[in-house]
């Protein structure tokens, strides 16, 4: 009878109650995170619904008029968008195949620095520019390729013609591609380097007792212990695939670079805020969801085949 008593208690204890009093702290340092996801993403979840009607910012969204998919088949029809589809695709393409790699390279180079000063300042150097704005990046590239700029001041020593960058359309993507590395592959080590810091040191210890050098303790231990933390980022990314970021485009194209440069992201500033066209603008941006959501489930299955760790459920 005592024993049956100790069970009751012990169930009891071990309830979501005694849960909470445990953990709590760990709540609360949720709780900023859960209040942002609920005010910024899903309350305004239900904005979406003016992307079925012609909305007018007198009437409000709950009473403007019903229009259907009118919204939708005037952005299928729209002379420019597959021109601004075909944009989105590439540069999406570039940035997750020559662009994603590079932050898992620069964790595996980071973490065979054995001298930990030198490894702690590299990688504060590569992870300052992530904080920098895109204004003031696109700013420092125009300086850089303009007229009287670093680039044309190189070319002018060797006797070179000067060269309009900003102004030329087979410009615009290396720029794009190498503006993100430069700012964003820093700090995209982190996550990497804190896999890697979890990984049991015992397997380098059993490695390198059957002769394994630095390389082969590289190739075949942390790269494949990373694979999953990879698919997980790579998931994430393609999430956002048609979502490329509104600030790095705005702040690198000129109006005639707009053949190979504009976005649905720029389309949908043109078009929504400086033409108040807000049912349409919010069209394009649940086509985008949309998009990214199948995507995501598509990737994800073939991520479970590829890794029983790689999805992200």
């Amino acid at each position: 009878m005592v024993a049956a008593k100790t069970k009751h208690i012990a169930v009891r204890t071990s309830g979501p109650k005694s849960h909470f009093k445990k953990y709590w702290p760990y709540y609360v340092m949720m709780l900023p995170g859960i209040i942002y996801l609920i005010m910024f993403k899903y309350i305004p979840m239900m904005g979406s619904v003016i992307a079925f009607k012609d909305y007018s910012a007198y009437q409000g969204i709950w009473e403007s008029a019903w229009c259907g998919l009118d919204n939708f088949k005037k952005l299928f029809q729209y002379p420019d968008f597959y021109k601004i589809l075909r944009n989105t695709i590439i540069l999406g393409l570039l940035k997750t195949f020559l662009t994603f790699p590079i932050p898992v390279i620069l964790a595996l180079m980071l973490n065979e620095l054995r001298n930990a000063k030198v490894k702690k300042v590299v990688q504060t150097i590569i992870c300052i520019p992530y904080f920098v704005s895109w204004v003031v990046v696109g700013g420092l590239v125009f300086d850089i390729f303009g007229v009287g700029g670093l680039f044309n001041n190189v070319r002018e020593f060797f006797g070179m013609e000067t060269l309009l960058v900003m102004q030329k359309e087979s410009w615009f993507r290396p720029i794009y591609v190498l503006s993100t590395i430069w700012k964003e592959s820093g700090w995209g080590t982190v996550v990497y380097l804190a896999a890697i810091s979890g990984i049991d040191p015992s397997l380098y210890e059993s490695a390198a007792i059957d002769g394994a050098s630095r390389f082969q303790k590289m190739r075949y231990i942390t790269f494949p212990l990373l694979i999953p933390t990879i698919l997980t980022l790579l998931l994430l990314n393609i999430g956002s695939f048609l979502t490329l970021g509104f600030d790095q485009v705005y702040n690198l194209y000129t109006p005639m670079t707009y053949a190979v440069a504009d976005i649905f992201d720029t389309y949908v500033f043109r078009v929504g805020i400086q033409q108040a066209q807000y049912s349409f603008a919010t069209a394009v941006g649940l086509f985008q969801s949309v998009v990214g959501l199948i995507m995501v489930v598509t990737f994800n299955k073939i991520a479970n085949k590829i890794s029983d760790d790689g999805g992200l459920w």
